[in-house]
Protein backbone atom coordinates (compact mmCIF):
# COMPACT_ATOMS: atom_id res chain seq x y z
CA UNK A 1 0.00 0.00 0.00
CA UNK A 2 1.24 3.57 -1.02
CA UNK A 3 0.98 6.19 1.45
CA UNK A 4 -1.46 9.32 0.53
CA UNK A 5 -0.33 13.11 -0.16
CA UNK A 6 -1.75 13.84 2.63
CA UNK A 7 0.91 11.73 4.99
CA UNK A 8 3.41 14.56 4.25
CA UNK A 9 4.15 16.66 6.82
CA UNK A 10 2.18 20.18 6.64
CA UNK A 11 -0.48 18.45 3.40
CA UNK A 12 -3.82 17.78 4.48
CA UNK A 13 -7.06 16.34 2.52
CA UNK A 14 -7.21 19.60 0.38
CA UNK A 15 -3.65 19.55 -0.89
CA UNK A 16 -4.04 15.79 -1.34
CA UNK A 17 -7.40 16.61 -3.87
CA UNK A 18 -5.00 18.60 -5.46
CA UNK A 19 -2.56 16.77 -6.59
CA UNK A 20 -5.07 13.83 -7.46
CA UNK A 21 -6.16 16.46 -10.12
CA UNK A 22 -2.86 16.92 -11.20
CA UNK A 23 -2.36 12.84 -11.65
CA UNK A 24 -0.26 13.19 -8.06
CA UNK A 25 -2.08 9.86 -6.23
CA UNK A 26 1.03 8.95 -3.40
CA UNK A 27 3.61 10.49 -1.09
CA UNK A 28 6.19 8.49 -2.91
CA UNK A 29 5.37 10.12 -6.05
CA UNK A 30 5.38 13.73 -4.88
CA UNK A 31 8.65 13.38 -3.26
CA UNK A 32 10.09 11.55 -7.10
CA UNK A 33 8.97 14.77 -8.62
CA UNK A 34 9.82 17.77 -6.62
CA UNK A 35 8.20 20.65 -5.09
CA UNK A 36 9.11 22.46 -8.18
CA UNK A 37 7.75 20.04 -10.37
CA UNK A 38 4.61 19.45 -8.28
CA UNK A 39 3.44 22.80 -7.60
CA UNK A 40 4.07 23.90 -11.63
CA UNK A 41 1.61 20.57 -12.42
CA UNK A 42 -1.12 22.17 -9.71
CA UNK A 43 -1.03 25.59 -10.79
CA UNK A 44 -1.55 23.99 -14.50
CA UNK A 45 -4.80 22.38 -13.31
CA UNK A 46 -6.26 25.43 -12.12
CA UNK A 47 -4.84 25.98 -8.48
CA UNK A 48 -4.14 29.42 -7.73
CA UNK A 49 -0.99 30.49 -7.40
CA UNK A 50 -0.34 31.22 -3.36
CA UNK A 51 3.55 31.81 -1.75
CA UNK A 52 2.59 29.89 1.31
CA UNK A 53 1.06 27.13 -0.88
CA UNK A 54 3.88 26.43 -2.77
CA UNK A 55 6.24 27.14 1.09
CA UNK A 56 4.06 24.47 3.05
CA UNK A 57 4.79 21.77 0.61
CA UNK A 58 8.68 22.65 0.76
CA UNK A 59 9.20 22.87 4.21
CA UNK A 60 6.81 19.51 4.05
CA UNK A 61 9.12 17.73 2.06
CA UNK A 62 11.84 18.14 4.23
CA UNK A 63 9.93 17.37 7.42
CA UNK A 64 9.83 20.87 8.73
CA UNK A 65 7.07 23.03 9.80
CA UNK A 66 5.43 25.10 7.59
CA UNK A 67 6.76 28.31 9.49
CA UNK A 68 10.06 27.01 9.76
CA UNK A 69 11.67 28.94 6.81
CA UNK A 70 13.25 32.49 7.66
CA UNK A 71 15.15 35.00 5.92
CA UNK A 72 17.00 34.57 2.73
CA UNK A 73 16.06 30.59 2.43
CA UNK A 74 12.11 32.52 2.57
CA UNK A 75 13.70 34.81 0.19
CA UNK A 76 15.27 32.51 -2.19
CA UNK A 77 11.75 30.10 -1.59
CA UNK A 78 10.03 32.99 -3.49
CA UNK A 79 12.22 33.64 -6.02
CA UNK A 80 11.40 30.14 -7.19
CA UNK A 81 7.99 30.68 -6.42
CA UNK A 82 7.96 33.76 -8.70
CA UNK A 83 9.65 31.51 -11.73
CA UNK A 84 7.25 28.35 -11.55
CA UNK A 85 4.42 30.93 -11.48
CA UNK A 86 5.37 32.74 -14.23
CA UNK A 87 6.07 29.00 -16.29
CA UNK A 88 3.26 27.85 -15.61
CA UNK A 89 -0.07 29.98 -14.13
CA UNK A 90 0.71 33.16 -16.47
CA UNK A 91 2.35 31.05 -19.60
CA UNK A 92 1.22 33.33 -22.50
CA UNK A 93 -0.07 36.12 -20.99
CA UNK A 94 1.08 40.39 -21.28
CA UNK A 95 2.31 41.14 -18.48
CA UNK A 96 -0.97 43.45 -17.73
CA UNK A 97 -2.98 40.17 -18.94
CA UNK A 98 -1.40 38.32 -15.68
CA UNK A 99 -1.73 41.24 -13.15
CA UNK A 100 -4.90 41.44 -13.68
CA UNK A 101 -5.19 37.75 -13.45
CA UNK A 102 -3.49 37.76 -10.48
CA UNK A 103 -5.63 40.35 -8.48
CA UNK A 104 -9.04 38.08 -10.03
CA UNK A 105 -10.24 41.15 -12.61
CA UNK A 106 -10.25 39.01 -15.70
CA UNK A 107 -12.25 35.66 -17.13
CA UNK A 108 -9.86 32.62 -17.77
CA UNK A 109 -8.97 32.61 -21.09
CA UNK A 110 -10.08 28.81 -22.67
CA UNK A 111 -6.34 27.94 -22.76
CA UNK A 112 -5.89 28.11 -19.28
CA UNK A 113 -5.81 25.14 -17.03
Amino acid sequence: MTDPVSSIRNLGPAYEASCARAGIHSAQELRELGADEVYGRLLQTGMKPHFIGYYVLVMGLQGRPWNDCKGDEKKALRVRFDAIKAQSFDRGRSEFEAALNAIGVIERRSGDT
